[in-house]
């Protein structure tokens, strides 16, 4: 196991490596977002855990949270990224759909989804389902790539001989959807990350 962690660990830098080379400092990302999300309290979900990047972010900034992730191939991989620095145990881990939850109702104050949103198939269906968890005096905060980070990520996938496959459905798309369901937006945005809040209390 310990081995398993190591070589994951260095392999979550190479990716990192990667980004950066290209322009893309993921630590320097995250913390925009997590800047702009604030505050961050109470009971808080992660949407779409991945390899557990900004995950790592909220746990090393002190958050105990719920992350979920679809895939249990990424959520332990996300896992042992946590396990490395010893931030494993402020990590409740997941496997499930965002198209049908286990939560109950009204299960969280802070929802976060960070760079999922383009890879979800339906994208409404998800944001019913963050709605349905959220408690009313909650905080929705979805960020994506904006078009320079889409075109970057384009490369980083292109390099690594696949393809970057993207929705129809961006941020702006959603902030029209919760528009209309009566919540107040704000949206703020890096070179490479765009952050919309969504909450029904003025942003």
């Amino acid at each position: 196991m310990e081995e398993e962690i190591l070589t994951n660990h260095r392999q979550y830098l190479e990716r990192k490596a990667l980004y950066q080379s290209l322009g893309y400092d993921v630590d320097q990302e995250r913390s925009f977002i997590l800047k702009n999300s604030q505050p961050i309290k109470g009971r808080i979900l992660e949407a779409g855990t991945g390899k557990g990047h900004f995950t790592l972010e909220l746990a090393k900034a002190g958050y105990k949270l719920t992350t979920f992730d679809i895939s249990e191939t990424e959520q332990h991989f996300a896992r042992l990224n946590l396990r490395y620095l010893g931030l494993e145990s402020q990590v409740d881990f997941r496997v499930e759909n965002g198209e049908s939850l286990s939560f109950a109702d009204k299960s969280f104050d802070v929802i976060l989804s960070v760079n999922t949103l383009h890879h979800l198939a339906n994208p409404y269906q998800v944001i019913d389902e963050f709605l349905r968890v959220l408690a009313w005096k909650g905080k929705l905060v979805i960020s994506d790539f904006t078009k320079t980070g889409m075109e970057l990520m384009d490369k980083v996938h292109a390099s690594e001989g696949g393809k970057h496959e993207v929705g129809k459905t961006g941020l702006s798309d959603i902030e029209r959807y919760l528009q209309n369901k009566g919540f107040a937006t704000k949206k703020s945005a890096s070179k490479y990350q765009e952050v919309l809040i969504a909450s029904h209390q003025p942003a």
